[in-house]
C-alpha cells in the first residue's frame, strides 16, 4: 500500500517546542504512522519538511507564527489522525488556576513570588521574551536555540546590569534548589554546587553526586556557547558570584567544553580567587592547554569531578574501577574477524563528546558530527564506515522532529543498520532518564538491541551493546526497571558513560591486537 502524507496548517496557532516535540512523539506512535513533525512554520523548518519528503506546495502558505502538522504513513491511519488533530493539541492542565497566562504581566499578576521565567520560543523572537522577563526582574532560563550571537551577548550583558542570570541560550538542563528545570533528575540537596555549558553534562554529574550520597545545592545551566571568547562567560561568572555567596553551597564545580582561550584565563583568575574549593571539568582540553598557576583542581571527567567533589566537601566516592578485563576478552574473542568497529548513537551531546575523549586517550581515533579537537568530521552525519560516535540530538536531526530524549525512533532505525552491517564490534549507547525525558527510553531501544543482536549471530557474527543509564533511584522511570530492561536485551550497562565507554574502547583495542 502507498504511504500518503498529509500535511495541516492551523493559523496564527503558537505553540512551545517543548510541547511539540511530545505532541509528534505521539502521534508518530499510533499505529501506521511512518513519520509525523509538529512544527511552527519558520522557513527553517518548512526547509527540513521539504527534506523530509513533504510537498513544498503544501507547507507554502504557513508563516512563522502558524502550526504545521505533518503526517505520512498508512492511509487510513494518516486521515484518521487527520480529522481529529486538535484533540493533540490540548496541553495539560496549568498549575496556576483558570486559564493559561499569555503573557508575563498575566502570569506576574498570579503568580507574585515568581523570580525565574522559562522561554521557549522559535529564536527569533527568544531574545524579545527574555527582554521582557529582564525588564520584569525575573532570572530567565532560554531553552530556545538557534538564537543569534548578537542577540545573547546582549541579553547577558543586560542581566549582569541588572543582577540577574540568564542560562542559555539552548540551555536544557538547571536544579534550582531542588527544582529541575528542563530535563533534570530527582536528586537530593546537598552541598555541592555545578555550573555547567551542558545539559546533559550536568545531569550526568549530579546523578553521580546523588547515587554516591551526597547531593546539590543548585545546577546553573549557561547555555553551550557561553564560555566562547564572543561571549565571555558572561553567565558563568554570574554563577560563580551566585554561588561563592550561596550558604548552603560547600563546593563549586565547573562543566564545560574546551573555553575559548581568553574566556578561559579569565575564568581560571576568577576560580582562583574563589572563597570556596572548586574543580573543573573541560570535556577535552588538552593537558598542555591548561593556564598556568591555576589553584583549583581540574579533572578530566565527569566520574573523576564527581569524585573529587565529594571529597571537597568531606565525602567519599567508589572506587572507579570495573574490573572488567575478562569480560572485556570474551565479548572480544566471540566476534567475527570482519567486526573491528565501534559505533556510538547518543541522546546526550555530552556523552558523544566525553566517548571521543575516552578514545582518543586510548589511541583510536573516530569520526563524530561534532568532532573533539584531532578526531575526524563526517560529512553527513550518518556512521557508514570506520570508527563513529554520533550525537543525535543535534540540530540535523532535531529540526523538526523530538530530541531523542523524548523519541527514540531514529536511534532504532539507526540501531538496526548498524546492527547489518558486518565490520561493526560495538554498538554504544546512552539512556537517559529524568523528568520530560521519555517514559520508558529503555524499553523504547530494547527490541531493536536484541533484533540487532539476533540479527548479528544469525550472520555468523557477536554484536557487543554497551549502553550507560544517566538517572537515580528517584527518576520516574524507575532506574533499577531501566537497567532491568536493557541488561534482559543484551546489552551490558553501565552507571555512567565513563565506564561504558571505557569498555567499549577496551573491546576495540582487544579486536585491534588480535
Amino acid at each position: 500500500m502507498t504511504a500518503k502524507q498529509e500535511v495541516s496548517i492551523r493559523k496564527n496557532r503558537y505553540f512551545d517546542s517543548v510541547f511539540l516535540m511530545a505532541a509528534a512523539q505521539r502521534l508518530g506512535e499510533q499505529p501506521g504512522i511512518a513519520a509525523a513533525a509538529a512544527v511552527m512554520g519558520t522557513p527553517a523548518n518548512r526547509r527540513i519538511l521539504v527534506e523530509m519528503g513533504f510537498d513544498e506546495g503544501d507547507l507554502s502558505s504557513a508563516g512563522p507564527n502558524d502550526l504545521i502538522i505533518a503526517l505520512e504513513g498508512d492511509p487510513d491511519a494518516v486521515g484518521s489522525l487527520s480529522e481529529d488533530l486538535d484533540a493533540w493539541l490540548v496541553r495539560p492542565e496549568s498549575k496556576m488556576a483558570g486559564t493559561p497566562a499569555l503573557s508575563i504581566d498575566d502570569a506576574l499578576s498570579r503568580q507574585r513570588t515568581s523570580n525565574l521565567a522559562v522561554v521557549s520560543v522559535p529564536g527569533q523572537y527568544a531574545a524579545r521574551e527574555t527582554d521582557s522577563a529582564l525588564d520584569h526582574g525575573l532570572n530567565v532560563f532560554l531553552f530556545s536555540d538557534h538564537v543569534p550571537m548578537e542577540d545573547e551577548i546582549a541579553l547577558k550583558r543586560k542581566a549582569r546590569d541588572l543582577g540577574l542570570i540568564v542560562m542559555g541560550p539552548d540551555c536544557g538542563t538547571a536544579l534550582i534548589a531542588g527544582t529541575g528545570v528542563g530535563f533534570a533528575n530527582a536528586v537530593r540537596r546537598g552541598p555541592i554546587g555545578a555550573i555547567a555549558s551542558s545539559g546533559t553534562g550536568l545531569q550526568e554529574f549530579s546523578c553521580l553526586v546523588h547515587r554516591a550520597g551526597s547531593g546539590m545545592s543548585h545546577g546553573i545551566g549557561t547555555g553551550s556557547r557561553d564560555l566562547s571568547d564572543a561571549v565571555g562567560g558572561l553567565s558563568t561568572s554570574a554563577a560563580i558570584d551566585a554561588l561563592e555567596v550561596d550558604p548552603e553551597t560547600k563546593a563549586l564545580c565547573i562543566i564545560s567544553k574546551p573555553p575559548g582561550r581568553q574566556t578561559l584565563l579569565h575564568i581560571a583568575d576568577r576560580l582562583n580567587a574563589c572563597r570556596k574549593p572548586v574543580a573543573a571539568c573541560f570535556l577535552g582540553l588538552p593537558a598542555d592547554s591548561r593556564p598556568k598557576g591555576i589553584h583549583f583542581e581540574i579533572c578530566s571527567t565527569l566520574d573523576e569531578l564527581a569524585a573529587t567533589a565529594l571529597r571537597l566537601v568531606g565525602g567519599r566516592s567508589e572506587n572507579g574501577s570495573t574490573g572488567t578485563d575478562r569480560i572485556v576478552d570474551d565479548e572480544a574473542q566471540r566476534m567475527a574477524p570482519s567486526q573491528k568497529f565501534v559505533r556510538g548513537l547518543f541522546a546526550g551531546g555530552t556523552f558523544c563528546y566525553q566517548s571521543q575523549q575516552i578514545f582518543r586517550d586510548g589511541g583510536i581515533l573516530v569520526h563524530s558530527n561534532a568532532p573533539l579537537e584531532g578526531m575526524l568530521g563526517l560529512p553527513d552525519a550518518t556512521p557508514s564506515s570506520g570508527h563513529a560516535l554520533i550525537d543525535m540530538g543535534a540540530d540535523e536531526f532535531t529540526i523538526g522532529t523530538p530530541h531523542p530524549m523524548i523519541d527514540a525512533r531514529q536511534r532504532v532505525r539507526h540501531i538496526d543498520a548498524q546492527g547489518k552491517d558486518a565490520t561493526v564490534a560495538v554498538l554504544l549507547l546512552d539512556v537517559i532518564l529524568g523528568y520530560n525525558a521519555a517514559s520508558d527510553p529503555a524499553g523504547d531501544l530494547a527490541h531493536a538491541i536484541s533484533a540487532a543482536k539476533k540479527n548479528a549471530s544469525r550472520a555468523g557474527r557477536y554484536l557487543s551493546v554497551v549502553a550507560s543509564i544517566c538517572g537515580t533511584d528517584g527518576d520516574p522511570q524507575g532506574l533499577d526497571r531501566q537497567e532491568r530492561i536493557l541488561q534482559e536485551s543484551g546489552a551490558a550497562v553501565f552507571p555512567s558513560n565513563v565506564q561504558a565507554a571505557g569498555f567499549a574502547r577496551d573491546i576495540i583495542l582487544r579486536r585491534l591486537r588480535g
